[in-house]
């Protein structure tokens, strides 16, 4: 099977698939969350486990009002509406209409004010330059072909002093072949760096993701994800990293799969 030349387009509806068959990614937050969140009591992931340190966030936190916050790429009812219910003005801007629905879905059952923008995160076109004080991006650039041009959207549309959030994979992760791994618990490294779906995986294993309309991934560099955020612009200031689960991975545990990073827009 011949992989598809337009790969946002391709994962775009992969991820409408994988949303209505729902996932941990794809299942809005509970009622309580949001209330919670109108009180004050909030928190969000930008990787799987660990809670993004409050002091990430302008000094306004726990409350969030009059921010303006871009949630990129983060469809599915989880953090855009609860930025919303935390008081910030929240466009969410996403691949997935799906995802996007979820998000709106959301918002309107509660009252809250929140605009929804089906797009490429690597073309953010149809936002103003300098409108954000805030762009929060869970992990998602593993389904871009390229990193570097998200991070010089991100810092267009950042005001100076405005923050990027940001999760992404450790690079690493795409060495190993991790059906092998799933079958015999061994880890066994197969795969040069970077990695991506549509060169490196075999042919019939290409053919039977995209067959299960299976997101197609792409590893990237350290060098883009967090070299690629200074050369746009912007000064990181901090960085964690963080675990999966075992049923996700039989990687681990044996070192980090996420990171996270925390940038500011520097003065022109």
């Amino acid at each position: 099977m011949v992989a598809p030349v337009n790969i946002f387009e391709y994962n775009r509806v992969a991820w409408n698939f994988q949303s209505m068959e729902g996932c941990r990614w794809s299942t809005p937050v509970e009622d309580a969350v949001i209330e919670r969140a109108r009180a004050g009591d909030w928190s969000v992931i930008l990787t799987p486990n660990k809670p993004v340190p409050a002091d990430w966030f302008p000094a306004s936190h726990p409350r969030l009002d009059g921010l303006d916050l871009l949630a990129l790429a983060s469809g599915g009812g989880q953090q855009a509406p609860v930025f919303a219910a935390a008081g910030a003005r929240v466009t969410s801007l996403d691949g997935s209409d799906v995802q996007l629905e979820k998000d709106a879905e959301l918002a309107e059952r509660h009252g809250l004010e929140l605009t929804t923008i089906q797009a490429d995160m690597a073309d953010l076109s149809a936002l103003p330059d300098a409108s954000f004080d805030l762009v929060f991006n869970p992990v998602s650039n593993v389904f871009a072909e390229a990193v570097r041009p998200i991070w010089k959207e991100c810092a267009r549309v950042l005001r100076p002093g405005g923050r990027l959030l940001a999760g992404f994979m450790n690079p690493c992760f795409f060495m190993f072949d991790h059906y092998h791994a799933e079958e015999t618990g061994e880890l066994r490294v197969v795969h040069r760096l970077p990695y991506s779906d549509v060169e490196n995986m075999a042919d019939e294993l290409l053919s039977m993701q995209i067959e299960a309309q299976m997101s197609l991934e792409f590893s990237h560099s350290l060098q883009d994800q967090i070299g690629g955020q200074c050369d746009a612009g912007l000064a990181v200031t901090g960085l964690y990293e963080d675990d999966w689960d075992d049923d996700s991975t039989a990687l681990n545990g044996w070192m980090p799969m996420y990171l996270a990073t925390r940038s500011v827009k520097l003065p022109a």
